[in-house]
């Protein structure tokens, strides 16, 4: 597959299950760029998301990490879910921060991968690191596209 072809793959992929995602929508998270084996997405710290010392709840930050995480492996057309995920909380994210979350694959063999994830807020700051490890099932992400009634 062309590089130009693989792109669009996952461009198409990850639009597809962006749409689906309504977790990901509910939380403000953005997609920003996509590639086979990695994505960008973004997020802006809300009220709502604070914990009770002020500061953004770790679970948003999980939560945005493993979105990345599963756009990134399944960016091939191939149904993939994690079967395992560690994150490390470094510097708190605080109201009206934009975080990034950077997803890269690290390896990718049979049905398994590595990915990492970097979280880092609108100063270039490392919030969090993720690592997650896919499992491929059956299936292709893009037909599973139902259209809504």
């Amino acid at each position: 597959m062309t590089d130009h072809l693989a792109m669009n793959l996952a461009s198409r992929c990850a639009q597809s299950l962006f749409q689906r995602d309504s977790a990901s929508q509910a939380m403000g998270m953005r997609l920003l760029s996509v590639a086979p084996g990695a994505t960008r997405l973004g997020m802006s710290v809300r009220d709502d998301m604070l914990q009770g010392h002020g500061t953004c709840h770790g679970g948003y930050l999980f939560a945005l990490a493993d979105s990345a995480f599963a756009f990134a492996c399944n960016s091939y057309d191939e149904a993939t879910v994690a079967i395992g995920c560690s994150i490390d909380y470094i510097a708190p994210a605080r109201l009206g921060d934009t975080l990034t979350a950077d997803c890269i694959e690290q390896s990718r063999s049979g049905r398994t991968g590595n990915y990492h994830v970097r979280i880092e807020n609108q100063q270039g700051q490392l919030i969090a690191l993720f690592q997650g490890k896919s499992y491929k099932v059956r299936g292709p992400v893009l037909t599973q596209e139902t259209p809504h009634e």
